[in-house]
């Protein structure tokens, strides 16, 4: 076995106006992790939550808060958001080239574990510092849609970056987020993937559950054959 399975139901996705009973269900049903998804209108245009809902929801689940920051800024928010109890913080790669080690550091020092993540078209050695440095990421986040919106298309393209990380770092957390379901999971388990966030293809299923329990099979029965 490889790294881990997890499964982490994209909480933008859900009723806001009752996030923490969903995140209950979520949990309930066999999920991992919680994905939640903050942005600031500028790095992409939608507008989401920021530390104030992830401080509310805090106080009503122990669950790890797998906090994707799709901001021009990700070092603004590195306080407010441990402070609020986020429990990983993953910035992208485009807004901090030049100070990714001291958001490492910081995010390290208020108990957050970062992660990195990058667009579609953004190339895959851009990550490969910041995993290999003295003060590395621990999870690489390979988006397969744009960001932004919630309901998109996978972009199978994407997967061979989710190859030469895999190849690269075996013991890499690797998160994919964007059109993740029952019908694209395998591609993405069998490139490599082992962190599957799923937004759509979960709250809109009838039976929540057992589209976790699948997501989760095909990760773990792609390891098994590679």
């Amino acid at each position: 076995m490889g790294v881990a399975a997890k499964i982490a139901p994209s909480m933008l996705s859900s009723d806001f106006a009752n996030l923490a009973s969903e995140a209950k269900r979520m949990l309930s049903l066999g999920a991992d992790w919680l994905h939640m998804d903050i942005m600031d209108g500028h790095f992409v245009p939608n507008l989401t939550i920021g530390a104030p809902v992830i401080e509310s929801l805090r106080k009503h689940t122990t669950a790890y808060l797998d906090c994707h920051l799709m901001v021009t800024n990700p070092l603004d928010y590195v306080d407010p958001m441990g402070k609020a109890g986020a429990s990983g913080f993953t910035f992208h790669v485009e807004v901090s080239k030049e100070n990714w080690q001291e958001l490492v550091q910081k995010i390290k020092a208020k108990g957050m574990r970062p992660g990195v993540a990058l667009k579609p078209g953004t190339p895959i050695e851009e990550v490969y510092p910041l995993v290999e440095g003295e003060h590395p990421v621990e999870m690489v986040l390979v988006m397969t849609v744009e960001p932004g919106f919630g309901g998109q298309k996978f972009m199978p393209e994407t997967m061979e970056k989710v190859r030469v990380l895999r190849k690269k770092y075996p013991s890499l957390d690797i998160e994919v987020d964007g059109g993740l379901g029952p019908s694209t999971v395998d591609v993405a388990a069998s490139a490599g993937a082992n962190c599957i966030v799923a937004g759509s293809s979960v709250f809109g299923a009838s039976e929540p559950g057992q589209v976790i329990s699948l997501l989760r099979k095909s990760v773990q029965g792609a390891q098994q054959n590679n």
